[in-house]
């Protein structure tokens, strides 16, 4: 068995699922994780039903653990199923099965040489290894997601080396082709949210931050603090309208596509709206209570788009300084990491939230009541006219100015 880094390209299966025919639609591409939404690649479960999870608990001959299994899964869950749940507006649930003990890898941790930029052989052998070793008490079958969660403390385990490890022929264990997992070395508290980031790219969502060739500047350029797939300690880490249309959780109606050139006026929903408080079951009532248009959106060539989202301190973004329509460009022939989304900066001169926003020249990017803007590149005109009772935005988007 060998494997590929979870930023390596993988061919994409020959037959898509149609979703989306909508005319903003942006085609899904050969890069990896695209984000086209005109088919979804069935080559990853689709969150729109209930999906299983395994946490298999991994310790080393040269390490006795100092945490229980039952300590490092509360570390993420029932937390990263609240997050999926409330960002789904209770469209999806995630359902952990975490084992209650430990199983121990045939090698020395430091054997494995785990690192964040790993080995692809030494990667290899991990994935073997802990594949053969719970393969005698886990039935994979019953699964959708695979955690393999290594003794944090042992000495040979990297905390930088958690990510999706996408396979380049599925393991076949118990009947099952498992296309992918999630290798966490996460300390003990882990970092904030990063069960919830991996899983999303076992749903095709991309990295959105840029990693720089230097590993000193920036990380957060792209999106800033804007969703979780740019940074999970962003202070506004709901993922992006684009991403629930994508996924499933938006429904057409709550997607409008901008057309033509004479101005638009069209009313958005907060993207918070209808999800309920963290901690609230799938199904509550409390889910779903807003499902007014999301996602507007103006076609800016074949691969490309500008998306319109209106934020808010609401759900996952309670901690935001600037709320506003936020604008952004998706290109979905850009690979993870490449930047298939940049946020467009409305304040390009001023930066807000120093006290905690992971890249500050972005946290007031939002368009703010009041305030017309003008797309630099694409001449796309977008005022946020006023707001109604219910905190909805009312705006008008003019695609080409003086089309």
């Amino acid at each position: 068995m060998s494997a590929l880094a979870a930023t390596s390209i993988l061919t994409v299966p020959s037959v898509a699922e149609p979703f989306s025919t909508a005319p903003c639609a942006l085609r899904r591409t050969d890069a990896h994780h695209s984000e086209g939404v005109d088919t979804w690649n069935p080559a990853y479960p689709r969150p729109t039903r209930p999906l299983d999870a395994v946490m298999v608990f991994l310790s080393f001959p040269d390490s006795a653990p100092r945490s229980t299994p039952a300590q490092l899964a509360a570390d993420h869950f029932p937390g990263t199923s609240r997050f999926f749940e409330q960002v789904s507006y209770g469209r999806f649930t995630l359902r952990p099965h975490p084992l209650d003990h430990w199983i121990r890898m045939p090698q020395a941790s430091a054997s494995y040489a785990i690192k964040r930029d790993w080995n692809a052989a030494q990667r290899s052998a991990y994935l073997r290894d802990a594949f053969a070793v719970a393969d005698r008490e886990v039935d994979f079958s019953r699964y959708d997601v695979v955690y393999f969660v290594a003794d944090p403390d042992a000495p040979g385990v990297d905390s930088d080396a958690t990510k999706v490890v996408n396979l380049d022929a599925p393991v076949r264990v118990d009947g099952k082709e498992i296309r992918r997992v999630v290798t966490v070395f996460e300390r003990h508290p882990p970092d904030r949210l990063v069960l919830a980031h991996e899983t999303g790219h076992l749903f095709d969502l991309p990295d959105l931050y840029h990693r720089p060739a230097d590993q000193r500047g920036d990380w957060d350029t792209y999106v800033g603090d804007w969703d979780l797939m740019g940074s999970q300690f962003g202070l506004a880490p709901d993922l992006f309208a684009w991403h629930k249309w994508k996924l499933g959780w938006l429904e057409p109606r709550q997607v409008r596509c901008v057309q033509g050139t004479a101005p638009t006026r069209l009313t958005l929903e907060p993207l918070g709206a209808g999800e309920a408080p963290a901690g609230a079951a799938a199904g509550s009532p409390a889910f779903g209570l807003g499902g007014g248009v999301k996602l507007a959106v103006v076609r800016t060539g074949p691969d490309s788009a500008l998306a319109f989202e209106a934020r808010g301190p609401a759900g996952p973004d309670h901690g935001i300084c600037h709320q506003g329509v936020l604008v952004y460009r998706v290109h979905s022939a850009a690979a993870s990491g490449d930047g298939p989304v940049e946020v467009v900066d409305a304040h390009p001169r001023t930066e807000g939230c120093w006290e905690g926003s992971v890249y500050p020249p972005l946290a007031d990017a939002p368009v703010a009541l009041g305030e017309s803007f003008t797309v630099p590149g694409d001449g796309v005109k977008v005022e946020a006219e006023a707001r109604t009772a219910s905190g909805a935005w009312t705006l008008k988007i003019t695609p080409k100015l003086g089309g």
